[in-house]
């Protein structure tokens, strides 16, 4: 398969034309020409030195990436970024990145790997970004505590040995909780709105703590990086049913 069919594949596959105006990331194809073939692809969160690295050690024709290394466009390629598009270059790799959309995708989405591993029904779209939204909400199968909701995040995302932090000003047990990862918690309000129990996220802001105490409600950090591994994984699974040899590389920073 081309470089540029495999591509359009993933960004009708993630509707990324929906989040163009929304999102800093250049999603799609960010390095690379279209016509290259790809028979081997390899998924990871980051598109740094590493991973670009492991990628080649994987035969990588293609990385396909959550963060890539375009934000609102490329002045310069110096410092970290000449490394990585080095990287790519040398190792002739081309590198694709799916941000919001990959947050956001109400089944293979990282907002929606965290609430399969919660075991929440009656989910719903949360965390709204312009018309679109980036992550999800749903009901526990059976209420948690606080501790049991930390504890079941803890035993099944790759934290890099980081203990889960909690803000423990809500209800209990907790029934309704809200879902978005990596830096989510610009959307306490609308979890507080909402009549939310626990907003589960990655990373923290200082203001959080005294708005969650406040409107007695939980907020969980369990790591940018952990909460944001189900999108690249599940991607992998839908393109290697394209029939397609993939591969992923775990590289979590512990954050």
């Amino acid at each position: 398969m081309h470089c540029g069919d495999l591509c359009t594949r993933l960004d009708e596959t993630l509707d990324t034309a929906a989040y163009a105006d929304l999102d800093a990331s250049a999603n799609g194809l960010q390095v690379g020409p279209e016509t290259q073939p790809v028979d081997h692809v390899t998924f990871a969160v980051d598109a740094a030195v590493e991973t670009i690295d492991r990628a080649a050690e994987h035969g990588a024709d293609l990385l396909v990436t959550h963060h890539g290394i375009s934000w609102g466009g490329i002045d310069r390629v110096t410092g970290s970024q000449y490394r990585r598009v080095a990287a790519l270059i040398e190792n002739d790799i081309a590198l694709y990145a799916c941000h919001l959309p990959l947050d956001g995708h109400q089944n293979l989405g990282n907002a929606a790997g965290v609430a399969d591993v919660l075991d929440l029904g009656n989910r719903s779209p949360f965390g709204q970004v312009g018309g679109e939204y980036i992550g999800q909400r749903g009901e526990a199968s059976e209420p948690y505590t606080i501790d049991g909701l930390r504890d079941r995040l803890a035993s099944e995302l790759d934290t890099g040995g980081r203990e889960i932090q909690v803000l423990d000003f809500g209800p209990s047990p907790i029934r309704d909780v809200a879902i978005v990862t990596g830096s989510g918690t610009d959307w306490l309000d609308e979890a507080v709105e909402n009549g939310v129990d626990a907003l589960v996220t990655g990373e923290g802001k200082q203001k959080v703590y005294h708005k969650a105490r406040e409107a007695g409600i939980h907020v969980v950090l369990a790591g940018h990086y952990a909460t944001e591994t189900f999108g690249v994984r599940n991607l992998e699974g839908v393109v290697s049913e394209w029939g397609v040899e993939t591969s992923y590389v775990d590289h979590p920073t512990g954050l």
